[in-house]
Order: structure tokens, then sequence, then C-alpha cells
């Protein structure tokens, strides 16, 4: 671990105010007068990055930045879009990168982050952006259902959404498995369920879910685990982890279902990956060189990594085999911005439904 990197909540207050506060109200604390510059650069200063994506796909992109540019990242993982929101008045983060656009779009809404003009911007659709580019999202994937093929056959595999309220699923062999309702990959989908179905049936699914899955786990990377190693029958997930499975040497003899994918069914959940602006950032101006470090076509798909995620930019190759872009699939027609106006209340119904942090 380099030196610098915060590695628990439990530390911000010390390290980060020791970090930062030289620089609070330094609105060129890196001493970087050309932002966005393409050139190997030593910029100077530092960039303090809160991250909620799994630390083994953020920590090689942020010491490829440092070293490309020597500008120290410390770097805080795990972290939820509410701590951003807690320490509106004592900004700690410069930037914050998310796998839910939904919190993203939160914080924007609550005016906790601040646009710009950035360079190759538009090689990110409209869509996947906000409106002044407050946060721009860089990976795509859609919701779905890993299976074990050993214990369940693909047409025995649920084929939508409204499948879960079939409590017949309890009865496949070792059940089937869900992540906690805190999980933002869950809260996501509850919200895209929200703005398809209302909350009362939302409501209703969660609880079905809630008794019927024979897992809840922590996180994805734990459900496609179990599943591969036959602990459960199939599981809920975003496809990267079913590519994932594929990669592992043994128990990867697994399948995917796109669900909703019939004439008349809501289409595929999906949501994306990608980082917001903090306002009033203690190094705004290295937040801001960043950002245009990070869209470069380089750095786009050093952000995918080994994630297996989409690349959202049309121009980029799926920096692995056998992926499926988000362009070939039937997807829910909601717009993407719209996870922001369901983030908060959904949390709430999650939690109200009882599928908060349970494990199973």
């Amino acid at each position: 671990m380099k030196k610098g990197y915060l590695v628990s909540a439990l530390l911000i207050p010390g390290l980060l105010l020791a970090a930062c506060g030289e620089n609070n109200g330094n609105e060129n604390a890196g001493g970087n007068e050309n932002p966005g510059n393409d050139e190997n650069v030593e910029a100077g200063g530092e960039l303090v990055v809160y991250s909620a994506r799994n630390e083994t796909f953020v920590q090689d992109l942020l010491d490829k930045f440092e070293d490309e540019t020597g500008i120290e990242v410390l770097a805080l993982h795990s972290a939820e879009p509410l701590q951003i929101q807690e320490e509106a008045g004592n900004v700690q983060a410069d930037v914050f990168i998310s796998n839910d656009l939904g919190g993203l779009e939160y914080l924007n809404q609550e005016g906790l982050l601040v646009g710009g003009d950035y360079d190759n911007v538009d090689s990110i659709a409209e869509e996947y952006r906000a409106e002044n580019n407050e946060w721009i999202a860089l990976s795509s994937r859609a919701r779905g259902f890993i299976y074990n093929k050993d214990m369940i056959d693909e047409a025995d595999v649920p084929q939508s959404m409204e499948d879960l309220f079939d409590p017949s699923f309890a009865d496949v062999e070792n059940g089937y498995a869900i992540t906690r309702g805190g999980n933002g990959g869950m809260i996501g989908n509850v919200s895209a369920l929200r703005y398809e179905w209302g909350d009362d049936r939302t409501q209703e699914w969660i609880e079905a879910i809630q008794e019927n899955a024979s897992g809840i786990m922590q996180g994805h990377g734990d459900i496609r685990r179990a599943v591969g190693a036959g602990e459960h029958s199939f599981g809920l997930v975003n496809n990267y982890y079913f590519h994932q499975q594929l990669e592992e040497p043994d128990n990867n003899n697994v399948g995917f279902i796109y669900p909703d994918q019939e004439d008349g069914q809501m289409g595929a959940i999906t949501n994306a990956a990608g980082l917001g602006n903090v306002a009033d950032g203690p190094n705004s101006d290295n937040a801001e060189y960043f950002i245009n470090w990070l869209l470069e076509e380089e750095n786009q798909l050093a952000f995918v990594g080994e994630s297996l995620e989409v690349p959202i930019n049309p121009d980029l190759e799926p920096p692995f085999e056998d992926a499926v872009p988000i362009a070939e699939l039937t997807l829910q027609d909601m717009p993407l911005a719209e996870l922001g106006n369901y983030f908060q209340d959904t949390r709430s119904l999650i939690e109200d439904a009882g599928l908060d942090l349970e494990l199973r």
C-alpha cells in the first residue's frame, strides 16, 4: 500500500485533515496551470479520491495517474455517497468514484458536485453525463442471473425480474442468492423497479426475495463464487461478475441470463460506473486535471480495467472476449439520471421491506 493512502473511514478526521488542511481554500493547490494537457508533466500537489468502487478496479488507475503526473493520490475506498453529503460543511474529497449513477445524480441534485468543460468529454454520450458534466459515466453493465449449469437448466432460471415473485424458485437446488439491501447494485435495481412498477409492487418484490432467497450476501463477488462452487443454483448480479467467474481456473461452468428481453417486457436494468467532481474540494484544479486525464481513451480503458464492464465510449473495444455490448440488449427505457430521483427513498423502501444489512 502506497504511503498516504487512506484505508478506513475511521481515519477521515485525522489523516484527511492533516493531508488536505493546508490546501483548503487554495484553488490551485496542485500548482497545475494547464489541466488536461496530455503531456506527461509533474503537476504536483495532492488529490483526494473517495471511491465506492471495488478497490481492485480503482487502485491501479490511481497509481497510474500518480506515476504519470506526480500528483499524490490520497484514496478512501469503500466510501458511500452520503459521506460526501455529511462532509458538505467541511469538504474533504476532490473526486467521488461510484458504481451507481443514482448516488452521483443524488449528490448533483443536492448541489454537491460541480460541472466542467472537459477535453474529450464528447466521447461519452449525453445520456451518460450530467447536464453540465457534474458526473460522467465511463463503463456500463446490466443486471441478470448467473447460474450453475451443473445444477439448473437455462430454461429453469428466471427470465424476468417478475419471475422472482414466484415462491417456487426458493425450492431450486440450494436456492438462490441476492446481495444485501445496502449494496449499490441492489439500490439501483430497486430504483429501476420503482420507476417501472411503482412503490407498492416494488416493495412486494423486495419482500418476496427477502423471504425466498436462501443467501443474502455482502457483494456480488460473493454470489458469483458461491454459484460457481454449487452453493446456490443462481444469483442476481451485474453481468460482469459472470465474466469474472468464467476466468476462474475452476468452478466456472456457469451461464448468464439477461432478463426481460421478450416483446412487451421492460428490458434489462442497466447502470454505470463513473465519477463526479466534488464542489469546493480542497484540490479543485487537480480534480479537473484528473478528469481530463481520465477522459483520454487510454485511461478510459484503464478505468474499465479488470472489472469486465463494457466501455461506454463506442469507439473503444471491450478489453475481454465474449462481451455483449449494451447496444445489443433490449434495455429498460429509464434515463439513468432518473436513478438520482429515487436514490434516497429507495434506501428507505429497502429497509422498510426488511432487506437492509441482514446477511445469511
